[in-house]
């Protein structure tokens, strides 16, 4: 099993930091899946068990200059392991105007992944800085675990209005309750609400749009019988909501939401080369 990886490029390598600290601030630890063109970071808390799960997909060709890796054998051309990104994320603060950032797995006392930071130096010697950040590498029998997760059956499908207008909204509302509603319908119009014994507070956003969801086989998926009035609404732990708005530090070409009633929400960021899934269940 061998990894190695590096960049040069400095508008590569700040992106690639920014979507490490945006996963930093969604996940305690998550599993790093790698393969020959692409970088996973998945967070397969069962949402059913009322934990949040996550799954960022980037494309390495946009990231890296350099990338190899041999998998656990030829036919499973894959690595699987367990870190903490707020490691990884702390590593890449020292790179902040670097030569050249490496990327290696090693076996120091336990495997690691290496980050060796170039930086300039007047002399014409460089300076490295290396950080070995520990990780688990997780057995082949455990990687069905973190498989992609499906999109949900969903009621209502609608894109996000301004992620910084609605973090802004949904930071004000967290003093007034643990729990958010989020409704939406087919006319694009969404809600947030905040319902208590003491206060009912709403913030209306209209004309936002709903994506058109095509199957696999061609045909629309079943929201077109719906009503396109009646409202989808899910009751969810405001401090995961807001965990995922300001997080985000790649500003997302679109972002849209799944609503499955009363049972999840489901949120899709996209950005030229990374994509974010995050489900978040709901409570009654």
């Amino acid at each position: 099993m061998r990894f190695r990886a590096k960049i040069v490029d400095i508008g590569c390598l700040n992106h690639f930091t920014r979507v490490i600290n945006t996963i930093a601030k969604l996940a305690k630890t998550c599993t790093l899946r790698l393969t020959v063109d692409k970088l996973y970071f998945i967070l397969a808390d069962k949402v059913a068990n009322g934990g949040v799960s996550m799954w960022c997909e980037l494309s390495q060709g946009n990231f890296f200059d350099e990338f190899q890796m041999e998998g656990v054998a030829a036919e499973t051309n894959e690595i699987y392991l367990e870190l903490t990104p707020e490691n990884l994320a702390r590593a890449l603060k020292t790179a902040q105007n670097a030569k050249a950032v490496k990327i290696k797995l090693t076996n120091k006392h336990c495997p690691c992944l290496t980050v060796a930071v170039e930086l300039p130096s007047l002399s014409s010697s460089s300076r490295i800085v290396t950080h070995d950040i520990p990780v688990g590498v997780i057995p082949r029998k455990l990687w069905n675990d973190f498989r992609e997760p499906s999109v949900p059956d969903f009621d209502v499908s609608i894109y996000l209005p301004v992620l910084k207008t609605m973090k802004s909204v949904v930071e004000r509302m967290k003093n007034l309750s643990n729990y958010i509603v989020i409704e939406a319908n087919l006319n694009g119009e969404m809600n947030l609400k905040i319902e208590t014994d003491l206060v009912s507070v709403t913030t209306h956003f209209k004309d936002l749009g709903n994506p058109p969801w095509v199957l696999e086989d061609g045909s629309q998926t079943s929201t077109q019988e719906r009503d396109p009035e009646s409202m989808a609404e899910a009751r969810i732990d405001i401090r995961k909501l807001l965990q995922l708005l300001a997080g985000q530090q790649v500003i997302p070409t679109k972002a849209l939401c799944n609503i499955v009633s009363n049972r999840m929400v489901h949120f899709i960021l996209l950005h030229d080369d990374v994509s974010l899934q995050y489900f978040i269940p709901a409570h009654s």
